[in-house]
């Protein structure tokens, strides 16, 4: 007799997942309903994400030798994953996890010594990623933010937008231009890439403004009049910066890949719980098609869309070219969770628009999956121009 062949995906890193669980159980909703109720000033999740930091999961990704695990970005992803399917956010803290990355590859010996065990341990946080403006949107290479060469150091001006956690963050990755636009060859070049001091910034010329948004980010409007930071601020070369973070674009987009099918599957837990235990009309709501059938397309394109994020990220640690797979794991897992997330809120009806069911709280942060931190028409012209060899289109 022939036998039947295996084959399985199991949960990887099960005591991560285990042990993740356990320490969001102590984050219940309320924590998170009570801390929207504060202005953006106060909603900060400091609690939560110092029982992370002391947890040590933050720095998964930081190597050994600096402090950290030394785990693959496939473990960062099952943390994120494993705190959103637990009714917590990870948007208070998940930078930390791809931003160091690029002080990691491309930082000198110095650097790397003087930052990454701080951030490790939590005694430094690096949570601020400057590169979106007002005015560039998407097109980051036309980004207006200069940093000129000035008294040893660099002078900063210009603004950034939607840079969240910036007044919790001891340090900001920030992208701004050295060069201007019309004196290179390419309009990647002349960006680079540097590590702010954002306390010592905060002193000289830098303001943080708050944004009130629909979903407790902790989101700011930054502002640089004349901020002047010191040379050893710069990362690797100048003027070579955009190269630097495109990969750690692809670990973000990893990242919060996994984040979204976190939140998908504690949305398809709540919809199966519900639908299977209230009734009405003399039956079950689970027993009803048209109920299935919507939690059963959106389970679907779930399990579809955690396949292309696995795939994105064993082909990240692998060290391969995985622009493309992280992309379109970001627009799978995207358009996955909103399906997850418009099911669930159907079964629920009314009772789902509660805010202590927590329902509509989540359904605000996975609505922002699909456009954050890129959008999915950027990814389709990423696909169609670089995957399928078409015309630019932008």
């Amino acid at each position: 007799m022939t036998e039947t062949p295996s084959f399985s995906i199991a949960d990887d890193y099960p005591e991560y997942r285990r042990d993740v669980a356990a320490l969001c159980a102590d984050f219940p909703g309320d924590y998170w309903r009570a801390l929207e109720e504060q202005p953006p000033s106060g909603s900060y999740p400091t609690a939560f994400v110092r029982a992370l930091t002391e947890a040590g999961f933050l720095s998964a990704l930081i190597p050994e030798a600096y402090g950290g695990w030394g785990k693959p970005v496939r473990a960062g992803a099952v943390i994120l994953e494993t705190i959103h399917r637990s009714g917590c956010s990870a948007g208070a803290c998940h930078a930390q996890m791809y931003t160091m990355g690029t002080v990691l590859r491309h930082g000198n010996d110095a650097q790397k010594s003087e930052f990454l065990p701080k951030i490790a341990t939590g005694e430094l946080r690096l949570q601020a990623f400057g590169v979106s403006e007002p005015t560039t949107g998407s097109d980051t290479t036309q980004l207006r933010t200069r940093a000129d060469k000035c008294d040893g150091g660099y002078v900063v001006n210009g603004q950034k937008v939607w840079t969240s956690r910036a007044a919790h963050s001891d340090l900001m990755l920030l992208l701004a231009r050295t060069t201007p636009a019309d004196q290179v060859k390419k309009r990647v070049d002349g960006i680079s890439v540097f590590l702010i001091d954002m306390n010592e910034a905060k002193k000289n010329g830098m303001e943080i403004v708050p944004i009130d948004a629909m979903v407790n980010h902790n989101t700011t409007e930054i502002f640089f009049d004349d901020v002047w930071i010191p040379e050893s601020s710069l990362i690797g070369e100048e003027g070579r910066g955009f190269r630097y973070i495109l990969d750690g674009m692809n670990a973000e987009r990893c990242l919060v890949s996994a984040e979204a099918i976190g939140n998908a599957r504690y949305f398809i837990d709540k919809a199966v719980a519900h639908a299977s235990s209230r009734s009405g009309h003399g039956a079950p709501f689970a027993a009803r098609q048209s109920v299935q059938a919507q939690i059963a397309d959106a389970f679907a394109r779930l399990e579809v869309a955690d396949l292309m994020v696995r795939r994105a990220n064993a082909m990240f640690d692998a060290g391969l070219k995985c622009g493309a797979e992280a992309n379109m794991a970001k627009f799978s897992s995207g358009e996955a969770v909103w399906a997850c997330a418009e099911a669930c809120l159907s079964v629920y009806g009314h009772e789902g628009l509660r805010s202590d069911r927590d329902i509509e709280r989540k359904w605000r942060d996975s609505r922002m999956s699909r456009n954050s931190p890129v959008s999915p028409n950027m990814i389709l012209n990423f696909v169609g121009q670089h995957v399928l060899e078409l015309p630019r289109s932008y």
